[in-house]
C-alpha cells in the first residue's frame, strides 16, 4: 500500500543522544517532520516512525489496534538504545499517550520526555457507544488539520474508523493506570484552544505522573497539532534546551549524518 505523500518515516543518525517522535492517531510523521528535522539539525539521532494502519487509507488502520501502534515505537525506542548512549522519547496527542507509556514500561532508559497536547481519554458520550456503535457504523468524521495557522494542513485520514478508536479508548485507560510509574524529566507544552484534546488531559497527566522535575509551557498561539502551528518554533526550542539540560554536549561523538 503506497504510502501519502509526506507521510513517510524518517531517520537521521546523528550523535550519541538519540530522540523518538511519536505522531498521532489517524495522523502521520509529517505532522512531526519539521521538528525531528529541528533537532537533527543539532546533530541529534531522530527516528520517526510511522505507525501501521497509519499514512496509507483508513481502512488499514481500522485493521490495527493499540497493540500494532505501541509495539512499533518499542521496536524504534529499542533501536536507539542500541546505539546512543542518551535517548529522549516525544509525542503529540496519541503520540504522547505512547511516550507516557514508552517512558513506565522502559524507566531510567530513557533520560527525558516531551508531550505536545497528550491524548488521555476519549471524551463525550459517543464514547461510552464506541463498544456497540463500531459494529454498526464504519466511521465518524477526521479529526486531522486541527491547526491556526492559515494554509497549512496535516497529513492525516478524514474519517476515524471506529475499531481503531475503540481500540485508542483501551489503550488511554491502560495509559491512565501506568502514569504513578512515569518518573523521568518531563514537559508538557498544550494548547488552551485544541478542538481535538482538551486541556483536562495534561492536567490529568500532570497530576498522576511521579516526576519531579516537571515543566508547563501553554501554546497560547495554536490549535491541536502545534508542532505545525504558530507555536512550533517554541516546541522546537523548548525540546532542545530540555536536552541541553539533561544532555552535557549532546552533540559530543557526533556520526557521520544522513536524511531518511
Amino acid at each position: 500500500m503506497p504510502v501519502l505523500p509526506g507521510a513517510e518515516p524518517y531517520r537521521h543518525e546523528g550523535g550519541e543522544v538519540g530522540v523518538l517522535l511519536c505522531h498521532g492517531f489517524t495522523g502521520s510523521p509529517q505532522s512531526m517532520r519539521p521538528w525531528a528535522e529541528y533537532l537533527a539539525d543539532r546533530g541529534l539521532s531522530v527516528s520517526l516512525p510511522l505507525l501501521p494502519g497509519h499514512g496509507t487509507r483508513w481502512e488499514n488502520l481500522q485493521l490495527t489496534t493499540w497493540h500494532d501502534w505501541y509495539a512499533e515505537v518499542d521496536r524504534a525506542l529499542r533501536e536507539l538504545l542500541e546505539r546512543c548512549e542518551t535517548v529522549f522519547v516525544m509525542g503529540l496527542s496519541m503520540g504522547g499517550a505512547l511516550t507516557l507509556r514508552l517512558a513506565a514500561q522502559h524507566g531510567d532508559a530513557i533520560r527525558g520526555i516531551v508531550l505536545v497536547n497528550p491524548g488521555n481519554k476519549v471524551h463525550g458520550l459517543a464514547a461510552h457507544a464506541l463498544p456497540v456503535a463500531r459494529h454498526l457504523v464504519r466511521t465518524t468524521s477526521g479529526i486531522a488539520s486541527d491547526i491556526a495557522k492559515e494554509g497549512v494542513t496535516e497529513v492525516g485520514y478524514d474519517k476515524v474508523p471506529l475499531h481503531a478508536a475503540h481500540s485508542l479508548r483501551r489503550f488511554f485507560r491502560t495509559v491512565d493506570a501506568e502514569l504513578p510509574q512515569v518518573t523521568q524529566p518531563l514537559v508538557v507544552l498544550h494548547s488552551p484552544q485544541d478542538h481535538v484534546v482538551p486541556p483536562a488531559d495534561s492536567a490529568r497527566v500532570l497530576s498522576r505522573v511521579s516526576s519531579t522535575d516537571v515543566r508547563e509551557i501553554l501554546l497560547e498561539q495554536s490549535y491541536h497539532v502545534a508542532t505545525l502551528d504558530h507555536d512550533a518554533e517554541r516546541i522546537f526550542e523548548e525540546s532542545w534546551a530540555f536536552v541541553e539540560r539533561l544532555a552535557p554536549s549532546p552533540v559530543d561523538g557526533k556520526r557521520s549524518s544522513s536524511g531518511g
